[in-house]
């Protein structure tokens, strides 16, 4: 009987950490280059000859009962990398990549290490000195033969990019950006708002993406549908609030129908 208080826990679990993750996605609807999370689950018959406990979910989810394993298997976040459309702003340090590839950023943390990191964001501005940079003051890095390097440019006149990335001035190229793109994006996380960074397994390949200048990449999340899902959340998790409530009522009643007998 009390593995259905189990059944409802894992539920009500569930859906809160979907919830969790629809107010995210919510809050970063206006990030530009921003990319909505999802998270997956596997329901009862998937997980029913799973083992009892299970040290890979952690055991504060792993706690199953028997070999019923009842509930919800709560699953991986995941990235939808669906492009989102594009917004004319006619600035020239506004850029936005067409089809696959990522703005490699040279990233300085609060401890003043860098780190290469990868963007769909390209609302750039140029410093005082020429540096191009992210509205966080991380430089953006472009290409130099087989390295990357922080992008300068004469802060005393107009730029133009072409869709290969190429940067001129007074007609001359000056600067390429470096556009990184990978095999796989399963093997590249989520870091703050809109960057990415690559683990163990993941390999680059050659970006096939466009630039176009005086564009940005808007999010993806759909309020809307985002808040469709919230809805439906919610009622989900009240259903299994419920469950619980009429298991707790049930086990009273048989408690006081045992004193009673006895």
């Amino acid at each position: 009987m009390l593995k259905g208080l189990y059944v409802a826990y894992t539920g009500m679990l569930q859906e809160q950490r979907r919830m969790d993750n629809l107010a995210n996605n919510l809050a970063n609807a206006d990030t530009t280059g921003f990319k909505k999370e999802g998270l997956s689950s596997q329901t009862f018959e998937t997980v029913l000859v799973d083992k009892i406990k299970d040290g890979s979910e952690g055991y504060r989810y792993a706690n199953r009962i028997g070999s019923a394993n009842p509930g919800v298997k709560i699953g991986e976040s995941y990235v939808d990398w669906s492009e989102g459309s594009f917004q004319v702003t006619d600035i020239p340090m506004d850029m936005a990549i067409g089809g696959r590839g990522f703005f490699t950023v040279e990233f300085t943390n609060k401890n003043q290490e860098s780190t290469t990191l990868y963007t769909r964001d390209g609302n750039f501005q140029m410093t005082t000195d020429g540096y191009l940079v992210t509205t966080d003051g991380d430089y953006v890095l472009g290409k130099d033969g087989n390295t990357n390097k922080r992008i300068k440019l004469d802060p005393t006149k107009e730029i133009s990019v072409d869709q290969q990335g190429f940067i001129f001035q007074d007609g001359k190229q000056v600067a390429q950006l470096a556009i990184t793109d990978f095999d796989d994006y399963n093997y590249l996380e989520h870091y703050g708002e809109n960057y990415y960074y690559p683990v163990d397994g993941a390999t680059q390949r050659a970006a096939t993406g466009q630039v176009f200048q005086g564009y940005l990449e808007t999010s993806n999340v759909s309020v809307v549908r985002e808040m469709v899902e919230m809805i439906s959340v919610s009622r989900q998790y009240e259903a299994n609030q419920k469950v619980i409530q009429t298991y707790d009522t049930s086990l009273q009643t048989a408690t006081q129908l045992g004193k009673l007998n006895g």
